[in-house]
């Protein structure tokens, strides 16, 4: 069901919402709210993303507030830690704010920093997670071939889980993906499938061993699902640093996955400062439960984005919306 443009005009917050410390290069996350007839539901994507690609942010959000969630499997949801490129000193710090997770996925290749930063940055977390944590690092497609081999040979020690996006091309994570495998480090793929013109090229290009599956930019739960039973390779849903509402649509598809082998990337709530709501999703006993979100009134209007950016956004549905009615 696709409700009409005056009808998802009619439901909508913009709200602006601080960071704890930057990441992705942002120190406030910007985010629409809309109610439909099965509950809110979020449109989030970057303010960089062109409105073709925002256009399947959209129509996931439709899906999920005007459609009923597809059946659960589960009703909670382990997940990750996630560490910012951030000073190795300072991750005890974030890593308090996961309560009970086993898992952390490190970010690394930040622009003007260096490998020794990376290395330094896992290294804090194996001591902060002891031997029996589990590390997975992101690079977000920043290395070369022969970068990424020099770093996981670095990173080798403190015992990966996998690497995510190392490198950028379908065609060099499927060259890195055989240099390292003697290693047993996997490779999973983001980038390349979120953002690519078919997102199951990867896979037949045996590129990746994992695929990391965020629900708004693949198009909606129903959309993922579908690419699941299609791809044939494990899945690890993570968010796209979504308010509470967003991540509620991550776990409904975590929920209906019919397996799930990874902890997901669905608890990153904890970078905000801020949230809509007053039960924000936020890690306990390194798991989250599978349930709808309801932003509080007092929320989203402390946090409410300023007039010049509410009509920015909703200019954007509107185009966007055109897109997918095209």
């Amino acid at each position: 069901m696709r409700p009409p443009l005056d009808e998802l005009l009619d439901t909508t917050h913009v709200v602006s919402l601080p960071l704890v410390s930057r990441f992705r290069g942002i120190d406030v996350r910007e985010a629409m709210l809309l109610e439909g007839p099965h509950g809110w539901t979020e449109f989030s994507p970057f303010t960089e993303y062109a409105d073709p690609e925002a256009a399947a942010w959209l129509a996931a959000a439709i899906d999920f507030g005007w459609n009923a969630a597809p059946p659960l499997l589960r009703d909670s949801i382990p997940v990750n830690a996630t560490v910012p490129a951030l000073a190795a000193a300072d991750v005890p710090a974030t890593l308090a704010r996961f309560a009970g997770t086993r898992t952390a996925k490190v970010k690394v290749a930040e622009r003007g920093q260096t490998l020794d930063d990376d290395v330094a940055r896992v290294a804090a977390v194996r001591a902060a997670l002891g031997p029996e944590g589990r590390i997975r690092v992101d690079a977000n497609g920043a290395w070369n071939v022969d970068e990424a081999e020099h770093a996981i040979h670095a990173l080798a020690p403190y015992d990966l889980e996998y690497v995510e996006q190392p490198c950028a091309t379908v065609e060099e994570l499927a060259e890195i993906r055989q240099r390292v495998r003697y290693m047993g480090i996997p490779i999973a793929a983001d980038e390349s499938v979120r953002k690519a013109s078919d997102p199951l090229a990867v896979a037949r290009a045996g590129a990746a061993d994992v695929l990391i599956a965020k629900v708004q930019p693949l198009g909606g739960v129903r959309r993922v699902l579908s690419l699941e039973a299609e791809v044939g390779l494990p899945m690890v849903v993570s968010s796209g640093l979504e308010t509470s509402v967003g991540i509620s649509m991550g776990l409904h598809l975590a929920g209906a996955l019919p397996s799930l082998d990874f902890d997901c990337g669905l608890g990153t709530a904890a970078l905000l400062a801020a949230d809509v709501t007053d039960a924000p999703l936020l890690p306990r006993d390194g798991a989250l439960p599978v349930r709808r979100v309801v932003p509080s009134p007092g929320l989203l209007r402390r946090h409410a984005a300023t007039q010049d950016r509410t009509l920015w956004w909703r200019a954007r549905l509107e185009r966007c919306w055109e897109l997918l009615e095209a």
